[in-house]
């Protein structure tokens, strides 16, 4: 055929998407089909069917995603239902906490192609998140998973996942450097230990301080092993991970579990940091003990008087508990007395509170539980009168525990501020139970010499926590101190005073802003002004000038010549409420205080209590389980610190 003869084929203005780079529109017997390039598949190409399913299709042909599979990969069963799914971002979830995890923003879905890279580190972060075992990877039912979801995503050894997650260690690790190396005040750290099933021992360090934004921060930043073989094994361990962190010169507390067992390593630690003056108050503030665990203490000095006691209510429980029949009996019972009908729980061994709860529960059906051993002759195990008595007498001593406990467990109520006034309550409970001549009494005696121990290492940094909240400041410590120390409570007063203005003093010389606060003669910073008004030479000429002077020489001199520390103590409290945000109202008044804004930044930022995971052992202890047990320490820290920084 000539030339000339042969149709003219001319493209179709229509076909602008973008979509049709990737499809062949063909004319079928009069109907027009669109053929995928990458697979051959053969869809709707008619004008009047849109793209859409041409772009369905494309997100997931596998054809399309790498053209050089094999094809036995491209029979894949295709889905019921079809949904165009976003890759832009994908989120975890884990409890209550959500984690988002974007990727490279310049990937449009349309045209994402499959990494087996980023699979592997996305894979790598949800082991992490979730606390999976590595080994997971290596399960058939996983690998069968990942095969029918995705074919070309080869499967991977433990060993492989390890070196992933040991990957994504470093590149956080370095995030987490740079973040507290920006952070603008001090660091506090907190010590916890953990034990493996194999009895080695585990050091968990924490950072706590507050951002720029004036939010309480806390980042793991070590979990090592504590090599028994090393005199001064925990102190050596501890100062190592500071070194590494280069964060000895920020320091400004740490805060141990126990106040008697870890004495030695405090001591060790703070010598080696007030030889070159890093720490604050020459490390009068630096050691703290854990107000949580001293509460389990004195606790458990309750329970161990009424040991028999709490195991004849377990056991009471859970007779009423073995059968409908007795249930119903026993709730017969409950009716006639008109007790709370309320079913009984036995309480769970690592939570003390839930054994509070089940005493007081118990004591409340007393009557019930007196009743059933009348009319069941299989109930043996009735508390006798006394022993009731004794369990009403511990509920009375606990109950002040509980609500300090509820108090500081809030998730609102972190900062240190917050302790003086319920450890001070724990404090006067003491004294006055000591008094009693009860079975309590007893217990109070023991009880106080342990809380004595704590008061002596930490009132002063809860005292000062107090002052440093504008809703108490001293009156609060005047108050409970008129309490506890009756005539010596002028002396105490003033080394809390004391202490109080020698740090504000430290703060004074550290700080930029020291001349102001004396009220000595500054440098303006503008060239045109002299004390505080224009000079005669300005070109523009300040008409204002005379208003300058006329404040300055009408003004409350003896005011002016008050440091922040005075006026911010003899400004009246703020008003208590519900909603306080003390570290909003030093964002707020940091202009007005500046100095005391950077006392308060620390100090506020002071753990009182290094508890921030649930026990895990009836003895309180933090035990692994025997996964977490069998890794190599490396892999171990990776996934513990890793785990905690994605979350935050």
């Amino acid at each position: 055929m000539d030339q000339m003869d042969q149709p003219v084929i001319k493209k179709d203005k229509r076909l602008t998407s973008v979509v049709w780079n990737d499809f062949e529109r063909v004319k079928r017997d009069d109907i027009m089909v669109a053929i995928c390039k990458h697979c051959k598949k053969k869809l709707s190409g008619s004008s009047t069917s849109g793209t859409s399913h041409l772009r369905n299709h494309l997100n997931r042909c596998l054809g399309r995603f790498n053209r050089e599979i094999n094809p036995q990969l491209l029979v894949v069963r295709e889905r019921k239902r079809h949904r165009t799914v976003e890759l832009e971002n994908y989120k975890f979830y884990q409890e209550d906490i959500q984690v988002a995890i974007p990727f490279d923003q310049e990937h449009n879905h349309t045209h994402l192609k499959f990494d087996q890279e980023r699979s592997r580190l996305d894979l790598a972060r949800m082991i992490i998140l979730h606390n999976y075992p590595l080994s997971m990877v290596e399960h058939a039912g996983f690998k069968r998973f990942v095969e029918n979801l995705q074919p070309l995503f080869n499967s991977m050894s433990s060993d492989s996942a390890k070196a992933d997650c040991l990957q994504i260690y470093g590149k956080e690790k370095q995030k987490v450097s740079e973040t507290l190396n920006e952070v603008p005040g001090r660091i506090s750290l907190t010590v916890e230990l953990w034990t493996s099933s194999q009895g080695i021992r585990y050091l968990c360090l924490t950072a706590h301080y507050i951002s720029v934004a004036w939010l309480l921060e806390k980042r793991v930043l070590n979990f090592v092993l504590v090599d028994p073989g090393i005199e001064h094994a925990l102190s050596e361990s501890i100062m190592a991970c500071i070194m590494d962190w280069d964060i000895n010169r920020k320091l400004f507390s740490i805060t141990f579990d126990s106040c008697s067992s870890n004495e030695d390593a405090v001591i060790q630690i703070r010598d080696r940091l007030t030889q070159n003056r890093l720490l604050i108050g020459n490390g009068q503030l630096f050691y703290v003990c854990c107000a949580k665990h001293v509460l389990i203490l004195l606790v458990q000095d309750a329970f161990d008087t009424i040991y028999e006691i709490i195991y004849k209510i377990r056991e009471s429980i859970k007779y009423v508990r073995q059968s409908e029949a007795v249930q119903q009996k026993f709730n017969e019972l409950l009716h006639q007395v008109q007790a709370n009908s309320n079913n009984l729980s036995l309480d769970s061994l690592t939570q003390w509170v839930s054994t509070y709860s089940m005493i007081e529960a118990a004591v409340e059906k007393r009557s019930a539980f007196s009743h059933l051993q009348d009319c069941d002759s299989g109930y043996t195990i009735a508390l006798s009168a006394t022993e009731w008595e004794k369990a009403i007498d511990i509920t009375r001593y606990l109950k002040t525990f509980v609500q300090v406990n509820n108090v500081l467990s809030s998730a609102n109520l972190q900062t240190s501020n917050h302790y003086f006034p319920e450890i001070s309550d724990i404090h006067l409970n003491l004294i006055d139970w000591a008094k009693s001549s009860s079975s309590i009494g007893s217990v109070a005696l023991k009880s106080k010499c342990k809380f004595d121990a704590y008061w002596n290492i930490c009132s002063l940094k809860l005292a000062i926590a107090a002052i440093l909240d504008p809703r108490f400041k001293m009156k609060l410590v005047e108050y409970y101190y008129l309490q506890i120390y009756g005539n010596d409570t002028s002396e105490q007063l003033n080394h809390v005073a004391d202490a109080f203005r020698d740090l504000y003093n430290e703060y004074s010389i550290c700080s930029t802003l020291a001349s102001l606060d004396q009220g000595l003669p500054c440098e303006a910073h503008n060239s045109g002004m002299v004390n505080g008004a224009f000079s005669s030479g300005n070109v523009n000429k300040d008409r204002l000038g005379g208003f300058d002077k006329f404040l300055h020489d009408n003004s409350d001199s003896s005011y002016q010549m008050k440091s922040e520390l005075d006026k911010y103590l003899e400004e009246p409290v703020f008003p208590r409420n519900m909603d306080f945000d003390v570290l909003s109202w030093w964002k707020v008044n940091s202009p007005k205080f500046p100095i005391l804004s950077m006392m308060a930044r620390d100090v506020l930022g002071i753990p009182m209590s290094s508890t921030i995971v649930p026990v895990t052992s009836e003895n309180g202890g933090r035990v692994l389980d025997s996964d977490r047990s069998s890794l190599s320490p490396d892999i171990l820290q990776a996934l513990i610190c890793t785990h905690d920084w994605l979350r935050s």
